[in-house]
């Protein structure tokens, strides 16, 4: 993905997949595409299941998230997989 929206939630009461859901909300009314790739940093997953970091293939909202040390905590890294700039 090379082109995406930073998006930022440190609402500690919320769950990533509603996070998620949220960022690709906002997506789909700002830039009128459904965005199909979230990059997040690798702590918010491990949230979700312990002692795997680094974990692939979870989906939120239809929204693949991965995880990336390149995405500080609490920022998400969303947009359409495969599109690049012209």
């Amino acid at each position: 993905m090379n082109v995406g929206m930073l998006w930022f939630d440190n609402d500690p009461k919320t769950e990533l997949s509603a996070k998620v859901e949220r960022a690709a909300s906002y997506y789909r009314n700002k830039y009128g595409s459904t965005p199909t790739l979230c990059f997040v940093h690798p702590t918010m997953l491990a949230k979700l299941i312990p002692g795997n970091a680094e974990q692939t293939g979870y989906k939120a909202a239809g929204v693949e998230v991965r995880s990336t040390r390149s995405v500080l905590p609490n920022h998400f890294w969303i947009g359409v997989n495969g599109v690049k700039v012209p």
